[in-house]
């Protein structure tokens, strides 16, 4: 009974998505025009909205992001960057309900959509992974393995660093040119250190972190 409640609430979510599919930004780095250099990793809005004849399904508590604050320290510390980023970056991808068998029922209707809890895109894995303890493992094991996906995201974002400026004039903090840099790609990042205006998409993924960020904090100090 609990697996056919489950496959139900798998296939109303994807049918939300369906709906919204339309105004979703395919896998390639969001609405800035850009050229990339580095494959944007998640690259979709960060709230979809139902249609209005279509409601989402209830999200229960063990979505919540801050169960994985483990494996966020564990895995943020290997590659050298920001926990606080990590798990921020991880809020702003709970837009979804990160169901093993939604995500692939929704994968088989739009085969460039994300998997995992960090909303990776295939193109984006398959560059992070190379020469990386991972490097065996397969994008297709995201959405049932989040330690993966944490991994994969942890890494992107130390690629992501390395392409960062020495310096920059905008009022941006590193971090939150990273989280951009997730969302629109490498190209996109570094036009906006440089002092292009994000457009909506990336607008919204950055006001989302900011707002995310205390959240991100507090997941990990609840931790332990």
């Amino acid at each position: 009974m609990r697996k056919h409640r489950r496959l139900r609430s798998s296939l109303a979510a994807v049918a939300v998505l369906a709906a919204v599919a339309g105004g979703a930004t395919a896998c390639g780095g969001g609405d800035d025009g850009k050229a990339r250099d580095r494959t944007a990793a998640s690259g979709r809005p960060s709230s979809p909205a139902a249609g209005p004849d279509i409601k989402s399904p209830e999200r229960s508590d063990d979505q919540d992001p801050a169960r994985f604050a483990p494996q966020v320290k564990r895995y943020a510390k290997e590659a050298g960057v920001s926990p606080q980023l990590v798990m921020a970056i991880l809020y702003n991808e709970a837009y979804k309900p990160h169901d093993p068998e939604f995500e692939k029922s929704w994968q088989k209707m739009k085969p460039d959509s994300a998997f995992g809890v960090a909303n990776m895109h295939r193109a984006a894995y398959d560059e992070t992974k190379r020469g990386r303890p991972f490097e065996s493992r397969s994008w297709f094991d995201l959405p049932d393995d989040p330690a993966l996906a944490i991994r994969a995201e942890s890494w992107h974002l130390r690629d992501l660093a390395a392409e960062l400026p020495g310096s920059w004039p905008g009022s941006y903090t590193k971090e939150e040119l990273m989280a951009l840099g997730y969302n629109a790609g490498a190209g996109n990042m570094a036009a906006f250190a440089r002092g292009v205006k994000p457009g909506p998409q990336a607008g919204s993924y950055l006001a989302n972190l900011r707002g995310n960020w205390p959240k991100a904090a507090a997941a990990l100090r609840g931790s332990g």
